[in-house]
């Protein structure tokens, strides 16, 4: 039986309010789900959180009832029936990233959508990541931070309008592709798969832990392999939230929130 460790921490909101995570994870017998709902600008809509805690045990059960099922089938599934039950539209709807890793006698296989990265070693490390968000212009707010202007309400307004420009490009070609109201974005996810016997280690991440690496360069994924190991995941996420902590005003690293949330799943297969 793989071995499952994993540590998460809540972030702050966009204000800078303490409030509780919304990442999520899901650990099952032959899988693991993890989710990073989006931070909502919308007052009227649920929570990224909610969404994500929703669609992850929507996944969740698909997995458990129908472990034969393609991957992006069953997300694309998992993503109509929470948006039936709650009435989302396109453009109308919270999202989330997701990531599962699913695993057999034979095969270990792993889908991301969005911004969650999931690493097997093989030794080396084989990275599954979806950078089309990153590519996605993100407005002022990065020049902002740089230029000393700190984590002030003019920074919210920008980051609210830099939201704006982002959400007219989810979820279509050129733009970027996520978990909300379109089934079909299951199928634009980042797929792989590994013999099971070349896998000895894979780790799930939330943004708020792979800017670590990504962003920070204060990690690389085998030193968050070697540092999950030998110390927890929760020795990973203090790494992350230090190197914050040295750049409080987003100076060094314009980021939209001093802290975001953060998820690692560690498997040892």
């Amino acid at each position: 039986m793989p071995e499952i460790a994993m540590a998460e921490a809540a972030g702050v909101g966009l204000g800078g309010d303490a409030r509780p995570s919304e990442d999520v994870v899901l650990v099952l017998p032959d899988a693991v789900v993890l989710l990073d709902g989006a931070t909502s600008m919308r007052d009227d809509l649920p929570s990224g959180g909610a969404y994500a805690a929703e669609l992850g045990a929507q996944v969740a059960a698909r997995l458990s009832a129908a472990p034969e099922l393609d991957l992006a089938d069953l997300l694309a599934g998992a993503i109509r029936s929470v948006a039936r039950g709650n009435g989302f539209t396109p453009g109308e709807s919270p999202s989330s990233t997701v990531s599962i890793v699913r695993w057999n006698a034979a095969e270990v296989e792993a889908l991301v959508l969005a911004d969650s990265p999931v690493v097997a070693f093989l030794p080396e490390p084989d990275v599954v990541e979806d950078q089309r968000l990153r590519m996605v212009p993100r407005g002022s707010y990065r020049d902002r931070l740089k230029g000393g202007g700190g984590y002030s309400a003019d920074h919210v307004a920008a980051v609210r309008a830099s939201a704006r420009k982002t959400a007219a490009l989810r979820n279509q070609e050129g733009g970027y592709w996520v978990a909300e109201a379109v089934p079909a974005a299951a199928r634009h996810a980042v797929r792989r798969s590994w013999p099971r016997d070349t896998v000895h280690h894979i780790l799930m991440a939330s943004d708020g832990v792979s800017c670590g690496v990504d962003d920070y360069g204060v990690l690389t994924w085998s030193g968050v392999l070697t540092l999950a190991r030998s110390k927890g995941p929760q020795a990973v996420l203090d790494a992350v939230r230090a190197a914050e902590e040295s750049d409080p005003d987003g100076t060094r690293w314009p980021r939209p929130k001093p802290h975001d949330d953060q998820a690692l799943v560690l498997i040892a297969l």
